[in-house]
């Protein structure tokens, strides 16, 4: 089941480029070694955020104009993929170019922690220490990594307020010490909110005078749970209004035991409880408020960029760390390898490049390091495990034979084509499914020989190296026990 066709997102974003005004600011400063007009990079992440975006039809009553004007603005990546469905891990590959599956970080790391995870970190670069090496200023705010930053990362950092509140006396609706899975209007005002105050420094900063070029990085935390926001964004959703999305309760009959345990969020409520219970509407309310209010935030930055002298030459880059599911599949949560969980928004806006374009080919956020590096025109960093994604911006690579790689735990991995997901999980068991008629990903084709010859062509992208989980201990050990509990059950060692 699909929300909007193809054509219909084509439009979409056609109207949303009529609506954007040229700008006439003038370019950066040259560079005082080279002469040359460097390009500065602004690079937005939003926690939590699936395909629940205007301009990629996820769902027919979201509301995200500035995320739309973006898209139109440069190139919405409509099959971007997380290398890991999980905060932690996901944003440690982005920020050292590395797979879970080559740095052995499939769990919630510590920050600090990252680049004593395994020895392929040791000496690992992260993407804005590379900047600076080149002469870039770099500046940061809010969830960047899975806690915030570590120390060293930024020039400038503005802090991550601790959690994901503010937070009211007591839970709403979802009473758990072991989620921050909840519900309702809370606070009173944007003001009290986090992304508000990441917001406004990340805009202070875009209203300063820089002697360099520079990398600034602005980390979101809604729509992450809590799903709490200000009363007048969920008047923008009105509960008895919305569209539910798409639940096969016989789902998950034909997927082998291990994808079960794995998928299974006993912390989290089900699509059955929400549905028994009534706030189904209320839980995609929520979610939807607490995207429409991050996206306001993001447009708040963006008009800043748009008004400042920097406005011509910066790159843009928006992506989501994983996606969500939102009762699909029964659940409501990320951990998983299926679609709506790796499936991210991507969308890139370089100086020269091409506007209001949708492209479909599979991609992976592994490259947005190589992609960032080679439209700042730096040096190739070697160390990258992920290919640029430049050639595809400027139009001249059609994109056949690219595909994205997600990975939630140790030797568990999804091979996403233009077409196909294949999925094939440490003790052998397989799931596939054909995007082109089951886009809900109801029907596990594995066990088609029939369909043989496509897995045997996807099988060849396993990551030819599973490193050891890391030893390291840190950060959310829930998901760390999840993991260990789930190996010894299907009789495989948990490698550490």
């Amino acid at each position: 089941m699909k929300y909007a066709s193809s054509l219909e997102l084509m439009c979409m974003a056609c109207v949303a480029l009529m609506l954007i005004t040229a700008c006439d600011a003038p370019l950066m400063p040259e560079e005082a070694t080279s002469g040359a007009k460097k390009k500065n990079v602004v690079m937005i992440i939003v926690d939590d955020l699936n395909d629940w975006v205007g301009a990629m039809g996820g769902h027919p009553d979201t509301k995200t104009p500035n995320m739309d004007r973006l898209a139109a603005q440069g190139m919405l990546f409509m099959n971007a993929h997380a290398t890991a469905a999980i905060c932690g891990p996901s944003r440690a590959s982005v920020m050292t170019g590395l797979r879970p599956s080559t740095s052995g970080i499939y769990e919630q790391l510590r920050d600090e922690d990252i680049q004593q995870a395994s020895p392929a970190t040791e000496n690992i670069t992260f993407l804005t220490k590379y900047f600076a090496q080149h002469g870039y200023k770099t500046m940061g705010v809010g969830k960047i990594f899975h806690e915030g930053a570590p120390d060293g990362s930024f020039e400038e950092y503005g802090e991550r307020i601790k959690g994901f509140g503010p937070y009211p006396e007591k839970e709403f609706v979802w009473v758990s010490d072991r989620t921050n899975t909840d519900w309702g209007v809370y606070p009173e005002r944007d003001e009290d909110m986090i992304d508000y105050t990441s917001a406004m420094w990340a805009i202070d900063k875009l209203e300063q005078e820089h002697d360099k070029p520079f990398f600034l990085t602005v980390g979101f935390i809604r729509p992450h749970a809590p799903w709490y926001a200000p009363q007048k964004w969920f008047d923008l959703h009105p509960a008895d209004q919305l569209t539910m999305p798409p639940y096969l309760p016989a789902d998950q009959d034909d997927i082998p035991q291990i994808s079960r345990d794995l998928h299974e969020m006993p912390m989290m409520p089900t699509t059955e409880w929400a549905i028994e219970s009534g706030e189904w509407p209320n839980i995609v309310q929520a979610y939807l408020a607490s995207v429409s209010f991050v996206d306001h935030y993001i447009g708040e930055v963006l008009k800043t960029l748009e008004n400042s002298s920097y406005a011509d030459n910066t790159i843009v880059v928006l992506w989501g760390d994983h996606g969500y599911h939102i009762g699909e599949k029964n659940r409501f949560a990320k951990h998983s390898l299926w679609e709506e969980t790796s499936r991210v928004p991507l969308m890139i806006k370089s100086p020269g490049g091409v506007k209001g374009q949708v492209n479909n080919t599979a991609v992976s956020l592994l490259d947005l390091y190589p992609t960032l590096v080679d439209l700042a025109e730096l040096p190739s960093n070697t160390a990258n495990e992920g290919k640029s994604l430049k050639s595809l911006l400027e139009g001249s690579d059609t994109g056949p034979g690219h595909v994205a790689i997600t990975t939630y735990g140790y030797n568990n991995h999804a091979i996403r084509d233009d077409r196909y997901r294949y999925i094939r999980f440490a003790d052998g068991s397989e799931e596939l499914y054909d995007h082109s008629n089951d886009p809900d990903e109801w029907e596990n084709l594995a066990g088609d020989v029939g369909d043989d010859e496509i897995k045997r062509g996807l099988k060849q992208h396993l990551p030819a190296v599973n490193a050891p989980m890391s030893a390291v201990h840190g950060g959310n050990r829930v998901v760390n026990e999840h993991f260990a509990e789930i190996y010894e059950d299907a009789g495989l060692e948990v490698r550490r």
